[in-house]
């Protein structure tokens, strides 16, 4: 028999913006955080650059906000900026009093790197491998707490609302969850759920993400009758590692802020013809003038040289980025890095207060899934770390409040498997898969077109109903869920982008050129949304 849970938080995602929840909350309160492999296995593993705040005597508050809403080419929030940026310095030193270990220069003051959109020094760090720091440090802190329980090898299935239990209310009380161990879905209800499940640049065919990237908290939230907002606003990471064994490495644009510079095949520079900041533009910027050189020349990859700096200098600030390379056959001491774009942060999401609460009652988001505002057109570089932990902060903070006033859960029925079966057609999910990635990659990729869109929302909508038929005959799996989940994002994104009539920041279409003169936001509803209580 599946198993059945009860808690009072339920945490789907175990990257810096859950791990920060659940950290956050009293300790008399039960809470679960669910990963669907290792906890520290998500995307803020991989993060390499590190964290904005406003840490330098020189810097400021002011500077920050004007700096993101800069990157954010118009449609950043500024109340949510100023609400993150302010919050910032408390965040980064509850994560040092945590016992994450930033790098420190040589007086001991903690080392700040500048990456591009940014006009002062304010990103902090720990080497090339600041992910890896917050999250093993978090996953150790939360493993320690009595309250917390760590489940890994768990995959959302659906979220479980008053509607689908035909109750009155709007109210999230739970979640269905694959157990990858044993191949059955469990119950859990819970009298919180967060979701911090992670972006969806799995949806492309080239990306810097982890496999679990692929939009589950934004496509259930969707079903469950959440808006979503600005799906049209992918961020492709400019430099990639192009090689064909390193699967989705990423060179962090810390390469770049201390001096990396972007050299055609040739050995010629060229950022500077694209934008005076060159190579510290914002990340849209160097992304579109890649893939157009890329595209002029007909070269697979492009490249990024570090090498004229001292080889102890790139050894002690990138010493990821070095063996990593190294171990490929590449000395970026000595030579220039291939690179390549990839998909690399969804900028859009579920939309949130800076409470963290979406549409659904005692529904939270925080992290890459949700949107604040924060991010605009186009996130500006380590501000996305710094959202997880001030949002989570919140949420938390949010959570505590209330947690006297929310009533325990009501029952939920098991999942009920005794009308599918298992499937012999596997080859039709992994085909399915391939299909999509490659048809967003050419068609809702950097660079769009009405047509392309069009095109690719023909082929989402036939790749829709082959899911959904799958997906009510046979038993679920982890790749069917990733893939019924990706389908999902995947048609919001096309509908955002048909829908958005000009250029602006991380979304180029050929068609629409210019920039309107009022920037507004794609907000999408779904046939299940409900007016949230207050």
């Amino acid at each position: 028999m599946p198993q059945s849970y009860e808690f009072d938080v339920l945490i789907i995602g175990s990257g810096a913006a859950g791990l920060t929840v659940a950290l956050n909350l009293p300790t008399h309160l039960r809470v679960c955080v669910l990963s669907k492999a290792a906890i520290s296995s998500g995307a803020t593993l991989w993060a390499q650059g590190g964290i904005a705040a406003v840490l330098d005597d020189d810097d400021s508050i002011e500077d920050h906000i004007t700096d993101t809403l800069a990157s954010g080419a118009g449609l950043c929030h500024e109340d949510a900026v100023r609400f993150t940026v302010e919050h910032g310095k408390e965040s980064i030193d509850w994560l040092i009093n945590s016992g994450v270990d930033f790098t420190r220069d040589e007086n001991a003051d903690y080392h700040l790197t500048r990456e591009g959109g940014h006009s002062h020094r304010r990103i902090i760090h720990a080497a090339d491998a600041t992910g890896h720091a917050v999250s093993t440090t978090l996953a150790e802190q939360a493993e320690a707490r009595p309250n917390i329980e760590l489940m890994s090898s768990r995959v959302a299935v659906d979220l479980i609302t008053n509607r689908k239990l035909s109750l009155p209310g709007n109210r999230c009380v739970g979640a269905y969850i694959l157990n990858l161990d044993t191949n059955h879905v469990e119950l859990f209800r819970a009298r919180f759920t967060v979701i911090a499940t992670g972006g969806a640049s799995k949806a492309y065919r080239y990306t810097t993400n982890p496999d679990g990237a692929s939009g589950d908290g934004i496509a259930m939230a969707w079903r469950a009758g959440c808006r979503v907002a600005n799906m049209e606003f992918n961020q492709f990471h400019p430099t990639c590692l192009y090689h064909p064994h390193a699967k989705s490495f990423l060179i962090t644009e810390a390469v770049r802020g201390e001096g990396g510079v972007l050299k055609l095949p040739d050995g010629s520079r060229f950022m500077d013809r694209f934008d005076d900041r060159a190579e510290l533009a914002p990340r849209d910027i160097v992304a579109r003038a890649i893939d157009h050189e890329m595209k002029r020349l007909g070269a697979d990859h492009l490249y990024l040289d570090i090498s004229h700096k001292p080889a102890d200098f790139i050894k002690h600030h990138f010493p990821t980025i070095y063996e990593k390379c190294l171990g490929f056959g590449i000395d970026i001491t000595r030579e220039a890095i291939p690179v390549v774009p990839a998909a690399h942060y969804t900028c859009g999401g579920i939309i949130s207060d800076e409470r963290g609460r979406t549409d659904v009652n005692n529904l939270y988001v925080v992290g890459e899934a949700g949107f604040t505002g924060l991010h605009g057109a186009n996130r500006m570089a380590s501000n996305s770390l710094l959202e997880c932990l001030v949002y989570g902060r919140s949420a938390a903070a949010d959570i505590t409040r209330r947690e006297s006033d929310i009533p325990a859960p009501p029952d939920a029925p098991d999942w009920d498997e005794s009308q599918v079966r298992d499937s012999d057609e596997d080859v039709v999910i992994s085909h399915n898969w391939d299909e999509l990635r490659h048809f967003m990659w050419d068609y809702v990729g950097i660079v769009r077109t009405t047509k392309r869109l069009q095109r690719a929302k023909h082929r989402v909508d036939l790749l829709s109903r082959e899911i959904s038929e799958f997906y009510s005959n046979y038993r679920v799996s982890n790749d069917l869920l990733e893939l019924r989940n990706l389908v999902t994002v995947s048609d919001l994104i096309i509908c955002s982008a048909l829908q958005r009539k000009e250029s602006r920041g991380l979304h180029y279409t050929l068609d629409y050129p210019d920039l309107l003169s009022d920037a507004r936001d794609t907000i999408l509803v779904p046939t299940t949304y409900r007016t949230p209580a207050p």
